[in-house]
């Protein structure tokens, strides 16, 4: 197994554990570095809409799931002394997503400035866009989930 092996494999599994929505709806990590992730989501007709489509609600979820594993894998060596959390994020839905989903989020700012902040004692913010496809590539959605590190005290 390669080291890319074993990392995706500890950050998938480090995202199932601390979010059990990830467990329960199917997602899983096939490209991950400290700046960007790929993640999917498979075809459930449970989690369809009226449409035929993923719910527009799993198709969020896909995305903040996605950029959630972008903080963990860059920031990851930061959790004892910061709590990462959602400040916002916005969602534009561009087509009509029809069967499996594949996510990328790539993290919008450098990781050393981010942590500059938070040992300056500040509470970063920073933007993971993500952008979610169909398995022909095609765009369906896109997002930008802004992060922060909130300090713990």
């Amino acid at each position: 197994m390669s080291a890319t092996d074993a990392e995706r494999e500890s950050l998938g599994e480090l995202m199932k554990q601390t979010v059990p929505w990830v467990r329960t709806t199917g997602v899983e990590f096939v490209e991950v570095a400290a700046g960007r992730v790929v993640a999917t989501l498979p075809d459930h007709p449970d989690q369809r809409n009226h449409v035929g489509g993923p719910h527009a609600a799993m198709i969020f979820g896909l995305g903040e799931t996605a950029s959630g594993a972008v903080v963990l894998a860059a920031f990851g060596h930061c959790l004892d002394r910061a709590t990462p959390l959602v400040a916002r994020a916005e969602v534009e839905y561009r087509k009509l997503a029809l069967g499996p989903l594949r996510a990328e989020a790539v993290l919008g700012r450098p990781a050393e400035e981010v942590v500059a902040e938070l040992d300056a004692g500040e509470r970063p913010e920073f933007p993971v866009p993500v952008i979610v496809g169909n398995a022909d590539g095609v765009t369906t959605a896109e997002l930008t989930v802004v992060w922060t590190l909130r300090p713990n005290r």
